[in-house]
């Protein structure tokens, strides 16, 4: 049985240590690896983003004193969303990943017949 790769040396520490519970726990491909870690960079984009945002809070005065929503929110919102779909992608809740793509959106997605 081969040795688990290292975590990403970038990673943060609380994120190297959930990347080693998840390789503990699951039989990871390489093409899986690259998931998990580019989901445990999304996660550590998305704390230091909330990091940013509970110093300095979600908005800023521009120079016309008006309120601006900051950089960081957006970051913030991408990233989970990265995170999340990247996750479901991995199926590490031991419900297997879907089998067919996902139907696009369409006009009518949504309307009942």
């Amino acid at each position: 049985m081969a040795k688990p790769p290292k975590a990403p040396a970038h990673l943060r520490p609380a994120t190297q240590k959930w990347w080693r519970s998840v390789l503990a726990d699951f039989d990871l491909e390489d093409h899986h690896l690259r998931l998990l870690q580019l989901a445990a960079e999304a996660w550590d984009q998305a704390q230091g983003a909330r990091e940013v945002l509970d110093k300095d809070g979600q908005t800023f005065t521009d120079r016309f004193g008006q309120p601006k929503e900051r950089p960081e929110v957006g970051i913030l919102q991408n990233a989970r969303i990265a995170f999340a779909r990247l996750l479901r992608e991995l199926a590490l809740d031991g419900i297997d990943a879907p089998e067919a793509p996902r139907m696009s959106r369409t006009r009518d997605y949504g309307r009942r017949a």
